[in-house]
């Protein structure tokens, strides 16, 4: 581990951010696309089912990843999850049914329940502890940056050439991400890596969920039930405004989100994880606001922005309060049990949202009022949370 006056953007580093903008550029470019295909295939009322069944499975694999990261090794779990990708890309033209493109949201879900969970622990792994909240916040700037062009580029890909063209390319990008993540070095050390045996799949109840990571899972559970809403809400939002690109709610968001994460990370490792992740969720609350008053591509557009900046503030400092939590042996069974949070929570939001919704234009600003009142939730939560110390959410 390098000594804390020491840069961190080195070659590891350098290379795990890259390779996670493929990834998070490869399965994002599908989402602006995916509900006017389903509806085309005669499956619209199943559109909450698109981020529901994904993230579903990312949830469910989340102890396998985090077991497999603390005794296999970092590197292979990170790249099972860009190979998901790269396989599904090629299957959705081939699975051109409703029940077949369901089917591949549900296996396309692995993906992000293997590679971000070892990805964290890689990256605490390389980087010093009090700049973990830095880190965290730049590799969040690299993987926002993929989802960011991933929507632009695939509204683009479908609108000029087809949607099979737009599938292909998420599987080029995963490919790539691939190929850099096997010139990486693995971090896991040799005295606590086993051999991949049957042994490694059995999850037993204390495999599934880090006590310790409790607190952070909870606030990320709440505060992501919006995301699942935002997801499967503003293609069509969007084109009730008259904006023809799909993809320009996620270009404006995750330019402020990246904007805000080149110092985001490093305020909760000045100020303490917990008032930065209060002052995150207060914006991430106002922005949902904006949304739901805003009936004009105007305040999408700002909605958007200023979601990116709570999002931007947010995720960053929770990921470092997970770690800090954590204990150094198990970090990715801590960063596990915030990423099933995570997933519940988009998958729980998603659902809901599609139940709720059913096609009715007219009730996408009252959903977006109810995610608000969700992630009030999470904020009188941590208002009424207390550690030992408050300080002690400062890395030493």
């Amino acid at each position: 581990m390098q000594h804390a006056s020491q840069s961190i953007y080195r070659l590891p580093f350098v290379l795990l951010c890259l390779s996670s903008l493929l990834f998070s550029a490869s399965f994002n470019m599908l989402i602006p696309e995916l509900p006017a295909y389903l509806s085309s295939m005669g499956g619209g009322e199943h559109k909450g089912l698109i981020i529901a069944l994904f993230t579903l499975t990312a949830g469910i694999s989340r102890p396998f990843s985090g077991k497999l990261t603390d005794t296999v090794g970092r590197v292979p779990v990170m790249a099972v999850g860009s190979f998901v990708c790269f396989v599904c890309g090629f299957l959705y033209p081939v699975l051109s049914s409703v029940a077949g493109f369901l089917f591949l949201r549900l296996i396309h879900g692995f993906s992000t329940g293997f590679k971000p969970t070892a990805t964290a622990a890689y990256v605490a792994d390389i980087i010093p502890r009090e700049r973990w909240g830095e880190a965290a916040g730049m590799h969040g700037l690299s993987f926002s940056l993929g989802m960011a062009i991933g929507p632009a580029i695939g509204s683009a890909i479908s609108q000029a050439y087809s949607i099979d063209a737009l599938f292909y390319c998420s599987s080029v990008f995963a490919l790539l991400s691939i190929v850099i993540l096997m010139n990486m070095k693995e971090t896991l050390p040799a005295a606590q890596r086993q051999r991949l045996r049957r042994a490694s799949f059995r999850i037993s109840r204390t495999d599934i969920i880090d006590p310790r990571a409790i607190p952070a899972a909870i606030v990320t559970l709440l505060s992501y039930v919006a995301y699942g809403a935002i997801l499967t809400l503003i293609p069509d939002w969007t084109t009730h405004l008259g904006i023809a690109n799909r993809g320009v709610f996620f270009v404006a968001f995750t330019i402020a989100s990246v904007a805000i994460r080149f110092f985001s990370g490093r305020l909760s490792d000045q100020y303490g994880r917990v008032p930065i992740i209060r002052y995150g969720l207060a914006t991430l609350i106002l922005s949902l606001g904006i949304l739901a008053w805003g009936n004009s591509p105007v305040w999408l557009i700002v909605g958007a922005a200023v979601y990116g900046v709570g999002t931007g503030i947010l995720s960053p400092a929770v990921n470092a309060w997970t770690i800090d939590l954590s204990h150094p042996q198990q970090r990715g069974k801590a960063m596990a049990t915030m990423y099933i949070a995570l997933e519940a929570g988009i998958g729980l939001g998603a659902l809901i949202t599609g139940w709720v919704y059913h096609d009715a234009i007219g009730r996408i600003p009252y959903i977006f009022l109810g995610t608000m009142a969700v992630a009030a939730l999470a904020w009188g939560y941590l208002w009424a949370y207390r550690s030992e110390s408050e300080g002690n959410d400062v890395p030493v």
